[in-house]
Order: structure tokens, then sequence, then C-alpha cells
């Protein structure tokens, strides 16, 4: 891959100039504040809800073809010109293990770790409640028969797409900033939580960017992955065609890009719940945590890990700015998404409801990947915190960007 010697410096200076920026208290005329003055909490739940008809859109069915059929309507109803990169998903198939002869062992209960540290992915280290997770394969464990029919189409290997858009810069073409969520999920619910809830914060960004008001200098992108659970497929297939093609004027002279340098890329996994470790009985807390926050995550063994550090802080700055409810927390174990395969080529992040290691894999959303991840689930304050990561990454990436209104 083709790297401009002065990339890395060109990125420092465009966090170091932003974050000077940021530091002063946003003025009337701000237009980034009226950027994510725009984002409407109705409106975003009302995107998550349209993706919702869809089931779990598990990947390699009709329904996961007909949800990316679905949003890359919406996505040119914004005014956001799209495009679909193909791939083919025909992974071999796992080899056959032997009979075991053990006792089956019954899941542990839940149980309270009285200081005990355990390692677990990501470098975490679990203290307190934690519960086992995993997927739920049960389509009698879903009580809803129209969703149960809606899901029951089983996956097949074959031929992929997923969508894209992207919002050209006025100045800065041949540069840009990749934001981008899964699409596709599992566990016989309708997949809001797991990713309806970052896919609908993607498309609400294309929304406002693509207005036609909104002039950016550099370029954004707007990405809905596919095959995420099935283990990063739909981003690790867009890194391998499209990474080699950076910065690449096409057709000559004509200053067309179609794939810019990659300034960053920011991934949004699973927005919505908050609530804190189970109880010690096994449920759950009702309400978001005090503590509930927006989870900005970097991976501190990539190659590009101090640019991303920096890029991870300079976001939580810009919610410092511009959120209204919820702060941000930065943390340095980003794993198991789709920003993973691009860490090692730009500045990539993460933003989550919870750390992926310490929380979400100590069993503390109960939603994951099981069949109350349904709309019906979740209340306006989990809602609201999802929203508050669209307004840190709209803010942050317009800024990045160089966001302007024309009016």
């Amino acid at each position: 891959m083709r790297v401009r010697p002065f990339l890395v410096a060109v990125v420092a200076s465009l966090f170091t100039h932003a974050a000077a920026a940021a530091q002063d208290a946003p003025p009337t005329d701000d237009p980034i504040a009226e950027l994510v003055g725009r984002l409407d909490l109705e409106r975003y739940k009302e995107t998550i809800r349209g993706l919702t008809q869809f089931g779990d859109r598990r990947q390699g069915t009709e329904r996961n073809r007909r949800a990316v059929d679905w949003i890359e309507e919406q996505l040119r109803s914004y005014g956001c010109p799209t495009e679909r990169l193909h791939y083919d998903y025909d992974p071999p198939p796992p080899p056959e293990r032997p009979a075991s002869t053990a006792p089956r062992r019954e899941p542990p209960s839940p149980t309270i770790a009285s200081g005990e540290v355990r390692l677990g992915p990501g470098g975490s280290r679990y203290r307190g409640i934690t519960r086992p997770t995993g997927v739920n394969t049960d389509s009698l464990l879903q009580p809803d028969a129209r969703l149960r029919e809606l899901n029951r189409e089983p996956a097949t290997n074959g031929p992929r797409s997923q969508v894209y858009c992207t919002k050209v810069g006025a100045t800065r073409p041949d540069e840009m900033y990749i934001v981008g969520a899964h699409m596709d999920g599992h566990g016989w619910g309708e997949a809001a939580n797991d990713n309806g809830s970052g896919t609908a914060l993607v498309m609400e960004l294309a929304r406002i960017f693509s207005s036609p008001d909104v002039v950016t200098q550099r370029s954004i992108r707007f990405a809905l992955w596919n095959n995420e659970e099935t283990g990063l497929n739909g981003s690790e297939a867009y890194v391998r065609q499209r990474a080699g093609l950076q910065g690449l004027e096409d057709p000559p002279d004509s200053g067309r890009y179609p794939e810019p340098f990659w300034l960053g890329m920011i991934q949004h996994d699973m927005m919505l719940w908050d609530h804190g470790m189970p109880r010690a009985d096994g449920t759950w807390n009702p309400q978001q945590r005090p503590e509930a926050d927006v989870n900005i995550e970097f991976q501190s063994t990539a190659l590009r890990a101090e640019e991303a550090m920096r890029l991870a802080f300079f976001f939580r700055d810009a919610n410092e700015r511009y959120a209204t409810d919820y702060p941000a927390a930065v943390g340095p174990h980003m794993t198991n998404t789709d920003s993973t395969p691009f860490m090692d080529f730009t500045p990539a992040i993460s933003l989550r409801e919870n750390e992926r290691g310490m929380h979400t894999g100590a069993g503390w959303n109960p939603t994951w990947h099981q069949p109350i991840d349904v709309f019906g689930t979740f209340s306006d304050e989990d809602f609201r915190l999802g929203l508050n990561a669209a307004q840190t990454t709209l803010s942050a990436v317009g800024i990045l960007a160089g966001a302007r209104l024309t009016r």
C-alpha cells in the first residue's frame, strides 16, 4: 500500500489544531453546534425501528439482503451517493470433534468475585458479578411467533454485499474519515441494539452531513458492514480490496478519488445499554446506571496506537463540549469490532455502550445476541445514550473534516 511520508504528520496536525479550536466555548454561530442540534431522539429511534422490520438481519439470508437494500434506499434519499462492495463468504466447515465422554457441566451461576482478579478478552480484569455469554440458537426462546417466522431462514454461504456512501470533501477530496457500523445480527431477536443502534447512528450522520447546506473540506465515508457476527468478514473484505487504492486519482487528473487516504476509522457497535453488572440473584437494574457513559476505545497493541489514542481523546473532548446527557471515557482495549482490521493502517477507534472486555465480555448486557434484543426492550434513556454517541461522533468528525454551513 502506498503511504505518503507526511500523512502521520498531517493527522497529528489535524488533531492539534482541531483540539485547540475546541477549547473555547461554542459561539452562538457555531456550525458544529447547529449540526449536532439536527440530531433528534425520535428520528434516531425510528431509524432503529425501521431496521428491526427485517428481524435479526442475519448474514446470508433474504432478510439481510432486503435490509441492505433498505439501508441503501435511505442513504440515497438523504442525497448521499451509494456504492456497494462485493465479496464471497464461504469458510471451510469446522473440523469434527470426537465425542466427549466427560459428564456435561452446567453453566456457572452468578457469583460475587470478592476481589478476585481474572484475565479476560482485551486485557480486562473482572471484578464483582459476572455471567456467561453466548449466542442464542434456540428459536423457541423467542416468544413472538411473528419474529420466529421472520428469523426462520438459516444462513447460507455465498456472495455478499455491503453498502457505503460518501460525502465528498470540497477542498481535500483525497482525504477521508470512515464512520462505520455493522448492520447484521443474530440471536433470534431484532438486533435492535447489536447493531441497529450503531447502524442508525451512522445513517443519521450520513443524513445530516449530506444536507445541501453542509460543506466539508475533507471527505467522510459512511459504511455499513456485513458479516461482522461471523468474524469481521465484511470490514476485512473492505480493507483487503480498498487499502491499496488510497489516494489514487481515477481517472487521472479528474480530481476524483474513489478511495481517499484514510485519516481515521470510527466504529459504532452496541450503543444503548449501560445498566451495570447483574445483581447477585441474576436480575438486572432496569435503568441506566448513574455512571453510564459512551466508551471510546483504541487498541494499545495496534501499529497506529499513539495516533488512535489522540483521536480517542479528541472525541472525548468533543463529547464534553457538545453531548447533552452522557459523558465519554477512553480505554485502550478495542477488540472484536470492525475497526480492528483498520487499526494497523489508520488511527482506529470504537464507540460503545460498555467496555468490550471488562463489561460486555463479563455478561453485563443480557440483550447481547439474545431474543430480548428487540426495540421494545429499551427505554428513552437507553436510546438517549446512543444519541449522545451520535452527538460525540458528529461533532468530532465535523471539526476534523472542516464542516461548515453555506447559508
